[in-house]
């Protein structure tokens, strides 16, 4: 999908439902940014505040291109700040700081997610912003959270710390091996953000109903913790690591590539053997139950089933073990991703046009994952240039003068 293409157009008629929630979001990187976009693509008007001078942090990283006025965006803010707004303020300035308190009765939700406690100590914490906007939904995203003590409260936190502290690194660890570091990616940042958005969701629900606001606080580690469910509830009963699955759960190899298995019943198990021409598999004693079959993983399932699968291709072999209820799905590359029909049909990635020309390939992000069958998909609108907005919100939400904004630029309060 392109930006600013709409997906079912006829189903615009019905609007979105967050249409109307209005979002104040202090954040930087991905954590909040992945949620607040989320709520966006919902329908809700999200106000980004970033530093005048290098915006937020998200702006920084690598891989990067360039901005039409040759200022870097990093990958990390290209794909978490589409649909938004950015206003520039410097908020530890007393007139910065003024300036979003001032801002904050205009929002439903203001949000952040900075290390526990910094928002308080510039004056901008819950019971600061309550103070003038008492049904504030007020969000805190932070790698060990703020309304319970926690003895790493002062440690930063990035989306493979939490990851790590989880387990979610030890699950599949071979013994004597380093952990593997970022396996799938930034999950520490994009499923903290989806237990952000529920919470903010949960939150004005409440307020719906009670015309109170609430802090709703999410850590990172938190986040991670339930991400682990799987492994944590393995260990306590029991199975001391994921090598040791009670079941057939593995990757095979086809011609072109790897796909997966996963087979852990008994009926599964035996279409699974008639598939790959092992009927014998049936009846022998030895496979009788999903406990028997991890052990024999390397010494009798892979050399039968990828024997089997020498001939086909990834598509091929789980068409054909999909077609008799074995769950199975092909090990996808980026680019796999990026030609799948299924990635196409449902709009799942999102081709944002470079502004620095580069090799001319668009850059590309995923869409969004929720479908609702009364909301048109789209349309996407391109990230915002840093403090691209800040004259318009603070002349349309505080109705200052050109002369008053000009002021606050020639004082560096505003950029």
């Amino acid at each position: 999908m392109r930006l600013g293409e709409v997906v079912n157009p006829e189903l615009s008629v019905f609007g979105k439902p967050l249409d109307g929630v209005r979002i104040l979001a202090i954040e930087q990187q991905q954590a909040l940014p992945y949620a607040t976009q989320l709520l966006a693509r919902m329908g809700a008007e999200v106000v980004k505040v970033e530093h005048p001078g290098q915006g937020e942090t998200g702006r920084q990283s690598l891989p990067t291109m360039l901005d039409p006025e040759g200022r870097p965006m990093g990958a990390t803010f290209l794909r978490n700040n589409l649909g938004k707004r950015s206003i520039a303020i410097d908020m530890k300035s007393p007139a910065g700081r003024d300036l979003v308190l001032r801002l904050a009765p205009r929002f439903d939700v203001v949000a952040e997610n900075f290390r526990a406690g910094t928002m308080a100590r510039m004056g901008l914490g819950y019971a600061d912003i309550a103070a003038v906007h008492p049904p504030v939904v007020y969000v805190s995203v932070s790698g060990f959270g703020n309304l319970v003590e926690s003895e790493y409260s002062s440690w930063s936190a990035f989306a493979p710390v939490a990851e790590a502290m989880s387990s979610l690194y030890d699950f599949k660890r071979h013994p004597d091996e380093p952990p593997v570091v970022s396996p799938v990616g930034a999950l520490g940042d994009t499923g903290t953000a989806v237990f952000a958005a529920v919470g903010i969701l949960a939150a004005l629900r409440h307020r719906d109903r009670t015309g109170v606001g609430q802090h709703v606080d999410v850590a990172m580690y938190d986040a991670m913790v339930a991400m682990a469910d799987l492994g944590m509830n393995f260990w306590s009963m029991g199975v001391q690591s994921g090598l040791q699955s009670p079941a057939l759960t593995q990757a095979f190899r086809a011609s072109d590539g790897w796909f997966i298995v996963m087979c852990s019943r008994v009926k599964v198990f035996h279409a699974l053997a008639l598939t790959v021409c092992r009927p014998e598999w049936i009846d022998d004693p030895t496979m009788a139950q999903p406990g028997d079959w991890g052990p024999l993983v390397e010494s009798v399932f892979r050399p039968a089933i990828e024997a089997w699968a020498a001939s086909r291709t990834r598509r091929q072999a789980c068409h054909e073990l999909a077609g008799v209820g074995i769950p199975v799905g092909p090990c996808h590359s980026p680019a796999d991703v990026a030609a799948d029909q299924h990635v196409i049909d449902h709009a799942m990635l999102v081709e944002i046009p470079r502004t620095d020309g580069g090799d001319g390939r668009p850059v590309v992000t995923p869409g969004n994952p929720i479908k609702l069958s009364k909301m048109a998909e789209g349309p996407e609108t391109r990230m915002p240039w840093l403090g691209e907005h800040t004259d318009v919100v603070l002349a349309q939400e505080l109705g200052l003068s050109d002369d008053e904004i000009a002021t606050l630029r020639t004082d560096n309060v505003i950029g």
